[in-house]
């Protein structure tokens, strides 16, 4: 029989289950960025942003 060479404290066991909670939540809240991410990029055809070029389709008027 192997046993451990140090008992494990409560404490640890309590900060394991705080440290497996906030890594759930951060890899959550990267999936959410990550799918918000994916869904701006793939509705990329209608974006259209100030880029320091002139183009006749965001000006009033000129546009078709």
């Amino acid at each position: 029989m192997v046993m451990a060479l140090k008992a494990e404290h409560d404490l640890h066991k309590r900060r394991f289950g705080r440290n497996l909670g906030l890594g759930i939540v951060l890899a959550g809240f990267v999936a959410l960025v990550f799918g918000l991410t994916v869904v701006k990029v793939s509705n990329g055809d209608s974006m259209e942003a100030f880029d320091h070029t002139a183009r006749p389709g965001l000006t009033e008027g000129t546009g078709q």
